[in-house]
C-alpha cells in the first residue's frame, strides 16, 4: 500500500497542477516548469528523488515545491489507513479511489480556490459504480447521502450568499452519493467543526479575516476521511449517550 500510494500521489501532482490550469494530464510527458526538460525515471521516484537532488530540478537547479513530497507522502499515508479499514476487499479500492480525488480536490481548493466539475462528476460516477460493486451501502443511503450534504451546502450558499461556492455544493452532493448515509452527513458535521475551528485559528493569528474567503474543500474532504477511518466508532458513541 505504501509503494503504491507513493505512485499514485506522484501522479495526483501532476493532476493538481494541469487541471486548473485546463492541460491535458496525459501529454506532453512530465518535465520541469522552468526548464522545460523532459523528467527521466531517476528524476520521479516519489519522495526519494526530491530528498536525493535537494528540492532542486537536476537540470536547471529550479527549486520544486514542497508540495510534491508531501502530496506522495500523504496519499500513501490515506492507501494505508483506508487498508486497515477495508482490508482487501473491493470496500478498499473505493476508499482508494475516493481518497485519491479527494486530496486533488483539496490541494487544487487550497491553490487555487476551485474546485474542477470534473473532479465532482468522476467522484460521483466512479463512486457510484465502485458502490454497486462493493455493497456497502443501500440506494436509500446514497441518495439520502446525497440530498442532505449537497441539500444542505446548497442551503447555506443560498442564505450566505459568497459563503459556499459551486464547486462545494456539487463535491457535497458527489461525496454524498458515495459514501451515503450516515458517513457522508457525518463527514461534513466533521469538516464543518475542523473548517470553524481553523478559522478562528487564523482570524486570532491575524492571516485571515472575517470577510476572507476560506476553502471549504480540504475541509470537506478531511472530515469524510475522518469520517471513513472512525465514523461508526462516533456514530456508536453518540447514540449511547442519549440511550
Amino acid at each position: 500500500m505504501i509503494v503504491l500510494g507513493l505512485v499514485v500521489g506522484s501522479f495526483l501532482n501532476v493532476v493538481i497542477y494541469r487541471l486548473p490550469r485546463e492541460t491535458s494530464i496525459v501529454s506532453p510527458a512530465s518535465h520541469c516548469p522552468a526548464c522545460k526538460r523532459r523528467l527521466k525515471p531517476l528524476d520521479m521516484i516519489p519522495v526519494i528523488s526530491y530528498i536525493v537532488f535537494k528540492g532542486r530540478c537536476r537540470y536547471c537547479s529550479a527549486p520544486i515545491g514542497w508540495r510534491y513530497p508531501a502530496m506522495e507522502a500523504l496519499t500513501a499515508v490515506v492507501f494505508v489507513a483506508a487498508f486497515l479499514v477495508a482490508g482487501w476487499s473491493f470496500l478498499l479500492v473505493k476508499y482508494l479511489f475516493i481518497g485519491s480525488l479527494l486530496l486533488a480536490v483539496a490541494f487544487i481548493d487550497l491553490e487555487h480556490y476551485i474546485i474542477p466539475d470534473s473532479l465532482n462528476i468522476v467522484l460521483a460516477a466512479g463512486g457510484a459504480v465502485l458502490t454497486l460493486l462493493a455493497r456497502d451501502i443501500t440506494l436509500v443511503q446514497a441518495v439520502a447521502g446525497g440530498a442532505v450534504v449537497g441539500g444542505t451546502l446548497l442551503l447555506l450558499g443560498l442564505l450566505f450568499q459568497g459563503g459556499m461556492g459551486g464547486g462545494d455544493i456539487k463535491l457535497g452532493a458527489a461525496l454524498g452519493l458515495a459514501l451515503g448515509w450516515p458517513l457522508a452527513p457525518l463527514g461534513l458535521v466533521l469538516g464543518s467543526l475542523v473548517g470553524g475551528i481553523s478559522g478562528l485559528i487564523l482570524m486570532a493569528a491575524g492571516l485571515k479575516g472575517r470577510r476572507d474567503a476560506v476553502p471549504f474543500g480540504p475541509f470537506l474532504a478531511l472530515g469524510a476521511f475522518l469520517a471513513v477511518l472512525w465514523g461508526e466508532r462516533i456514530i456508536r458513541w453518540y447514540v449511547g449517550i442519549y440511550l
